[in-house]
């Protein structure tokens, strides 16, 4: 195996210089650095981790934190952040948390103050008053990936503006009765965008003047929450809504899949819209507010990046772009 020694030798400059031509720590000329690292390439020299991070007070690693990976938003948007760290030769060290777990609880205030990471990427929580400060007393970089925090630069799309349009949709096909299927939003259970997102949902009604008409269904943002929570409500031919808001795609869907097996026709007895363009989507023809996690991803490493290399660089914070798309499952109410 080639060592720093080897490239030096094979490029005719001290190992030193070839430390920092290799590291980026320091001058170096750009004749000097393309002579050291076509040695490297030549060598198939790798640097080792340990050895990089002494030399440029670096631990190439990202710490991630995220409440659940097991939803296509996180699992995308983390796929995004890999992607990008691998780009850019980090790694990635992943923290899930539950809402008031021990486990949250210990992550602040014990594992991540221990361990050595360039920077932090918070993904869907908002930190606590108590954790925001043990996170800022790290001095580490911090970016925030949908609620965000004082300090720190952040990446998301407007989740209650994605709620509003997908009810506003349902309002303008002539829909009065319409439930949102995700939980009310001071509920403890919800996410913070999944409850803008039931506050998207209320603005939407208040303005069209159906505010007494809203129907919060408290449901987990899955698959079988949807589903669930829509057996109940459907069930019952009195209470039965012409239209659904699901919190996410996941919701909707299973939505969809409970009314199909109640014998109610989507959409010519109900309507149903989901929220961020899920890779099940359009099998159902979910008619859905689209999102890019995976972009997301790649701008929250970007952020990070940017806080890395000149920790004096400002707080950004970016919308990203989120667009109605219509297909088969939303249409007018019957007369």
């Amino acid at each position: 195996m080639s060592t720093i020694a080897d490239v030096a030798a094979r490029a005719g400059v001290s190992k030193a210089t070839a430390s920092r031509a290799l590291s980026g720590n320091g001058y170096v000329s750009e004749a000097t650095r393309k002579r050291v690292t076509d040695a490297a390439t030549e060598l198939l020299y790798v640097a080792h981790s340990s050895a990089t991070s002494l030399a440029t007070g670096r631990t190439q690693t990202v710490g991630v934190i995220m409440p659940a990976v097991d939803r296509w938003f996180f699992s995308e948007l983390l796929a995004g952040i890999q992607e990008a760290l691998f780009d850019l030769d980090y790694e990635l060290a992943l923290y899930g948390i539950r809402e008031g777990t021990t486990t949250r609880d210990r992550l602040f205030d014990t594992v991540l103050p221990r361990r050595r990471f360039d920077g932090i990427i918070a993904v869907g929580i908002q930190p606590s008053a108590h954790e925001l400060e043990r996170l800022q007393r790290s001095e580490r970089p911090l970016v925030s990936v949908g609620p965000y925090s004082e300090g720190s630069s952040a990446v998301s799309i407007d989740d209650a503006a994605a709620a509003r349009i997908a009810t506003e949709h349902l309002i303008d096909l002539g829909h009065t009765d319409i439930a949102f299927i995700g939980g009310a939003p001071d509920a403890a259970s919800l996410s913070f965008g999944d409850a803008r997102r039931a506050d998207g949902y209320l603005e939407a009604l208040r303005a069209a003047g159906l505010a007494d008409a809203a129907r919060l269904i408290d449901a987990g943002p899955t698959m079988p929450g949807g589903y669930d929570a829509a057996v109940e409500l459907l069930g019952d031919r009195r209470r039965r809504p012409t239209a659904i808001v699901g919190v996410c795609d996941e919701a909707a869907i299973g939505a969809t899949i409970a009314a199909r097996r109640l014998g109610i026709s989507v959409p010519a007895e109900l309507s149903v819209v989901g929220i961020d363009d899920h890779q099940h989507a359009a099998m159902f023809s979910l008619t859905t507010i689209r999102q890019s996690p995976r972009e997301q991803g790649h701008e929250a490493v970007r952020l990070l990046q940017e806080q890395i290399e000149r920790p004096d660089a400002g707080i950004e914070r970016v919308v990203t772009a989120s667009a109605l798309v219509v297909r088969n499952s939303t249409s007018a109410p019957r007369p």
